[in-house]
């Protein structure tokens, strides 16, 4: 279930009555858009409010008459399909940070500078994104903003979208430690030797590297084999 800090208010309004549920604003988006997410993941509280920010509940009886039924489900889906989402200016200004903190770093682990063919640092893609004018949606997530984001960013910052593929080998020793590393960057090959150790491919974002290597360095007490193929 959704925390409460993260929460922000879905209202509805029928027939001269307000009805409110607490709700994750990105997960209503995606919701909205048919996405299959249970209501669990949704909301963040299981009750339908007159007045959420007071923790005022709605009565049986207004429910009843304005939606045909008590069942807290089927009053939940529609409101959340149709009610208008409210935000606090604290709760904007906090999503809104997060969000660009987001969208930020997915640009500095998955683009590379193409005249060095490295990732370019943090902080020039701030100052790009401020120069561009670059408005951020809260709503919205990194990587469904992303392309609309590049397209002001690319004629100040020149950028590319690049993938390495790493061949890894964690000796028998290790293995069975490293293999939650491995798995966690989505090997597209695994395979388990004869003397027990793991050898796998990775593809990953240029801007990922160094977090492999870090956790897998760790992982083995620096014991592991590491070899750039292409990218």
């Amino acid at each position: 279930m959704v925390s409460l800090d993260d929460a922000v208010i879905i209202r509805l309004e029928k027939n001269g009555e307000r009805f409110e549920v607490f709700a994750d604003p990105v997960k209503v988006v995606e919701y909205r858009k048919g996405a299959a997410i249970s209501l669990n993941d949704v909301l963040a509280a299981f009750q339908v409010f007159k007045d959420g920010r007071k923790g005022d509940t709605q009565s049986d009886e207004i429910l009843k008459k304005n939606f045909g039924t008590t069942a807290f489900e089927p009053i939940a889906k529609e409101i959340l399909i149709k009610g208008e989402l409210h935000l606090t200016t604290e709760q904007k200004r906090k999503q809104l940070e997060e969000k660009r903190a987001k969208v930020i770093q997915y640009i500095a682990q998955n683009y590379i500078d193409p005249r060095t063919n490295a990732p370019h640092p943090v902080k020039r893609i701030e100052l790009t994104m401020e120069e561009a004018k670059v408005h951020i949606d809260p709503t919205k997530s990194a990587e469904g903003q992303i392309e609309d984001i590049l397209k002001k960013l690319r004629p100040i910052l020149p950028l590319k979208f690049e993938v390495v593929r790493l061949a890894v080998k964690v000796p028998a020793a290790y293995a069975s430690h490293a293999y939650g590393v491995v798995k966690e960057f989505n090997p597209k090959k695994e395979e388990w030797l004869s003397d027990g150790s793991l050898v796998a491919l990775v593809e990953i974002p240029p801007g990922l590297q160094s977090v492999l290597f870090d956790k897998l360095n760790r992982a083995t007490h620096g014991e592991v084999q590491t070899r750039v193929l292409d990218r």
